[in-house]
């Protein structure tokens, strides 16, 4: 299994727990490989000063077998960022694509989630709107659905912010089989909260 990890500006660093749970999943299936891409190469500066620098640009990125699409406050700027775009729909089209968090907003304007059941972020702080409201509001052309992870074949999304962990381990059973994402749950300490995102929000799985 290669991952590729998609960065930007104002990414929020808690969606590197996608890279953090395949670290420790390595322990486990050794064979795992990951690194980020962005639209340079080089440092990218994400939310509240973290500096993280990229593997890769969207040019030079090697094939992976799953993209996956970070959210943090940068995804308003990256519905609007060309490249961003086109990257994501090029990789589409050869390898599958999951979104964490917000990064389901970024996969909504690339196009890729057109006729699809999807899920994003739905917890908001403050008078900030939802984005699986936005999400329902700007993209009709998508079953925007309140959900722990939505699976519809090589095209994945799902909820927000930790639930990137849940959508790390589901990739890591998909690919690796359920042993080894129920081992890599259980040396990140993570079996009960992923038991009771299990328990609380639906996964819904539609034909590709």
């Amino acid at each position: 299994m290669r991952a590729a990890i998609l960065i930007y500006p104002d990414a929020e660093p808690i969606d590197l727990a996608t890279f953090g749970v395949l670290s420790m999943a390595r322990r486990v299936a050794p064979q795992i490989s990951m690194f980020t891409v962005a639209e340079k190469a080089g440092a990218v500066p994400l939310a509240n000063g973290l500096r993280v620098v990229a593997d890769h640009g969207y040019d030079d990125a090697p094939d992976a077998d799953v993209l996956i699409i970070t959210g943090g406050a940068g995804w308003q700027q990256q519905v609007q960022t060309h490249a961003t775009l086109d990257y994501i729909r090029r990789c589409s089209k050869r390898t599958s694509v999951a979104a964490v968090c917000t990064g389901g907003m970024i996969l909504a304007a690339a196009g890729v989630l057109d006729g699809c059941a999807a899920t994003t972020k739905r917890e908001v702080f403050g008078r900030e709107v939802s984005p699986l409201e936005l999400m329902r509001q700007r993209y009709p052309a998508i079953r925007a659905l309140d959900a722990r992870l939505v699976d519809c074949g090589r095209v994945l999304t799902g909820g927000g912010v930790t639930l990137c962990i849940d959508m790390t381990l589901y990739l890591i059973e998909r690919f690796l089989g359920a042993q080894v994402a129920r081992e890599t749950a259980r040396i990140i300490e993570y079996s009960a909260a992923l038991e009771a995102n299990e328990a609380r929000l639906p996964t819904v799985r539609e034909a590709a």
